[in-house]
């Protein structure tokens, strides 16, 4: 039986892990089709019941309640995940900070509240990953510091869309893309035609600032419009810098196109908090790793690989 008469996309969107996720795969059976696109909403919703900080029954919100008091087993999956962010801290010299949370739990960006200045500077000194302790032969996690609270919030939806995309290879399917509100990852090509990725202008919802041509690759945008609110003029927005658990300014975006979704995800965010020069600066160390950055006078600049 041949399908390829019957060879279209099969697409849905969703809003999970607090965002709009959205999947489009190729397929020339519809149940492998619609399956895959199933396949692809399923990982995203196990992955929030796993990691969000609002749902209380996840291992997240588990790990924040006891880990500050006694060592804890989590899965091999979590275990992985933190691992990997510890190593992203080092490399980006804590930049990329999960324990940024010890502060960022307090910002609820829907009600407009912020902590206060003294608050900050009493909880400042638990934002350290090197609070975070790992041991591999216990699959455990314990914090040193009793204040600590983690948020996978800055490498979670790149972990889901590397995962989506990995269980769409294992199902024989070789063009796809996955969206995690700014994490994108992509299967092989559209068609024959190269896919085209918009990076948002950061103040007009329905302006690209650049599209580009991609495929066979991933990209993850952080911006400071994601989740954010005004007061007296100033913006408020959830990418804090580790160092003062308060909003960083030095740009309004950055996306970073690699390989690995988790990676462009945790590296968009550490490149934000870093500011232009010396985030630049560690991408154009980074084999495999572009940037684009806007930065707050809304100047595009490019890693050297995009200016070649």
């Amino acid at each position: 039986m041949s399908y390829a008469a019957n060879a279209k996309w099969y697409s849905e969107n969703a809003a999970i892990m607090g965002t709009n996720i959205y999947v489009e795969v190729w397929s020339e059976d519809p149940i492998q089709g619609q399956l895959g696109v199933k396949t692809v909403l399923a990982e995203m919703e196990r992955i929030n019941q796993l990691m969000s900080p609002y749902i209380e029954s996840s291992e997240l919100s588990k790990i924040n309640n006891i880990a500050g008091r006694e060592a804890l087993v989590i899965s091999p999956e979590m275990f992985e995940l933190l691992d990997k962010s510890i190593k992203i801290s080092e490399l980006t010299k804590g930049a990329f900070d999960i324990t940024f949370a010890s502060v960022g739990y307090l910002y609820n960006y829907k009600e407009n509240q912020r902590p206060d200045d003294k608050t900050i500077d009493s909880l400042l000194s638990a934002i350290n990953y090197k609070h975070i302790q790992l041991n591999a032969e216990k699959s455990s996690v314990k914090f040193l510091n009793d204040k600590v609270k983690i948020d996978l919030g800055g490498i979670a939806k790149g972990h889901a869309v590397d995962n989506a995309i990995s269980l769409l290879e294992r199902m024989g399917i070789t063009n796809a893309l996955v969206t995690a509100g700014g994490d994108t990852r992509l299967l092989g090509d559209r068609q024959g035609k190269p896919w085209i990725v918009g990076i948002r202008d950061p103040r007009n919802r329905d302006k690209q600032a650049v599209l580009l041509p991609m495929e066979s690759s991933a990209m993850s945008t952080s911006g400071d419009y994601e989740r954010y609110f005004e007061e007296d003029g100033q913006r408020y927005h959830h990418i804090l810098s580790p160092k003062t658990g308060k909003s960083t300014y030095d740009v309004q975006s950055v996306s970073i196109i690699g390989p690995s979704s988790t990676y462009n995800d945790a590296l968009s965010t550490a490149v934000f908090v870093m500011g232009l020069r010396e985030g630049l600066g560690l991408i154009n160390r980074i084999d495999g790793y572009d940037a684009v950055v806007m930065d707050n006078q809304r100047k595009m600049h490019y890693s050297t690989g995009l200016q070649q």
